[in-house]
């Protein structure tokens, strides 16, 4: 489970943009995870307790969005979501495809208090 190195890369991220900008209490952090990312929601959810403890975000709430994994049919120009359609246009059922989005894993947003 990759997850947690992951997440204890983002407290260290967030951390330092806390101490750059005089935070000394963070009520929320937001994350945005793309449906074709590597990073299970779930797998975040149960590792974000581990990978806060005995930081300045151990009381901050953890949102996270889930992105799209959106492609673009490359014979028809038809915008639609990979997963839902099983990597096939819902138009001309074209298996061409070029991904839009989807594989992002971002912090959003830090919302102190």
């Amino acid at each position: 489970m990759h997850e947690l190195g992951v997440l204890i890369e983002v407290v260290k991220t967030v951390e330092n943009i806390a101490v750059k900008n005089d935070l000394t209490k963070i009520d929320t952090l937001v994350l945005q995870i793309g449906e074709l990312s590597s990073m299970i929601p779930r797998y975040i959810e149960s590792c974000y307790p581990a990978a806060v403890d005995g930081t300045i975000l151990e009381e901050t709430k953890l949102e996270i969005e889930i992105l799209p994994g959106n492609g673009i049919c490359k014979e028809c120009n038809k915008v639609f979501n990979l997963i839902e359609n099983n990597n096939k246009c819902p138009d001309c059922e074209s298996e061409e495809w070029e991904i839009l989005g989807g594989k992002e894993f971002m912090i959003k947003e830090i919302i102190a208090c």
